[in-house]
């Protein structure tokens, strides 16, 4: 594996391989002081974000830290972006600066395929468009795993914005190729126009879909497209298929929570729902555990892409 820009396609054995490496830096990760071997001493590797990201930039420059790479971080606002300059000069540009992998987040759909056919190094997709986040799905497997000791027929249902979210599509071809069971549950505007050919079940009731599931991947509703045409209002997005303890009371059954953040409290998930991790009630939220988890998954990506 020297690239990786989603999980469409990657077999089963190289994606268990990635979650076997990650327990076991998640185990030292989680003691005082971590102290790991320098297996990427001397490479250089550059974080490429086109836009705005706290979770995964800053959790891909401490894994890199951990493993002994230097990072070298490239956002786009006062670059020379800002003059004109493209992506492909960007990346050829930072090439010639003799980096060893790059890190991109990009608006467009594909951004980072594109440039593994423009440079020989690595590259690692952290986002791109409303196409894949394949690091984000993996952290999410991991912390799935960790809790219910495997993903084969697990039920996971992912709640919200489908149509625009790269997390979802990572996740659907992720878990599915490691045996679990996805469903969708969102409105009917923000369903993917290819959803039926994606093997998933459709939920558009929220009291259905969290009967169903074992667990929950919450995503953020992007505010910008209540303007678009695709709801009637927040208030109406929140009163069905907001996930609140009243729901999970009438159901009265537990479910594992999860959500690759920023959340938008009070909207796609209450207070409550995002912040439990303890009983009494029927979720339990791995918000927290995520973030955690995401810095053991990006140190076991890096260490395979490059190591």
């Amino acid at each position: 594996m020297k690239n990786l820009t989603g999980l469409c396609g990657i077999p089963a054995g190289d994606i268990t391989g990635l979650l076997d490496l990650t327990a076991g830096f998640k185990s030292k990760l989680v003691t005082p002081d971590p102290v790991f071997p320098a297996l990427l001493q001397n490479r250089r590797i550059a974080l490429v974000f086109f836009e705005n990201s706290t979770r995964t930039r800053f959790s891909f420059e401490i894994a890199a830290r951990h493993l002994g790479a230097n990072t070298l971080t490239f956002t786009s606002s006062g670059s020379s972006v800002s003059k004109g300059e493209t992506l492909s000069d960007t990346i050829r540009n930072l090439e010639a600066m003799k980096v060893d992998a790059f890190i991109l987040r990009h608006a467009s759909s594909g951004a980072a395929e594109f440039i593994t056919g423009i440079t020989n190094k690595s590259v690692i997709n952290a986002g791109d468009g409303a196409h894949e986040h394949p690091t984000q799905a993996l952290l999410d497997m991991f912390t799935l795993r960790e809790h219910f000791g495997s993903l084969a027929d697990l039920k996971v249902v992912i709640l919200g914005d489908v149509l625009h979210s790269r997390v979802a599509r990572s996740n659907i071809f992720g878990l599915q190729t490691l045996g679990a069971q996805v469903a969708l549950c969102s409105p009917a505007t923000l369903i993917p126009p290819d959803a039926a050919c994606l093997g998933v079940k459709l939920f558009t009731d929220l009291d259905q879909a969290i009967a169903w599931a074992d667990a929950a991947i919450v995503l953020r509703l992007q505010l910008e497209r209540t303007t678009g045409g695709y709801l009637p209002s927040l208030e109406e997005y929140s009163a069905h298929f907001g996930l609140n303890d009243e729901r999970l009371d009438k159901i009265r059954k537990h479910l594992l929570v999860l959500h690759p953040g920023p959340i938008n409290r009070e909207i796609e998930i209450s207070n409550n729902v995002a912040d439990r991790i303890q009983p009494p009630g029927y979720s339990k939220s791995m918000l927290l555990e995520q973030v955690t988890n995401g810095v053991a998954v990006r140190m076991a990506v890096l260490q395979t892409l490059l190591a």
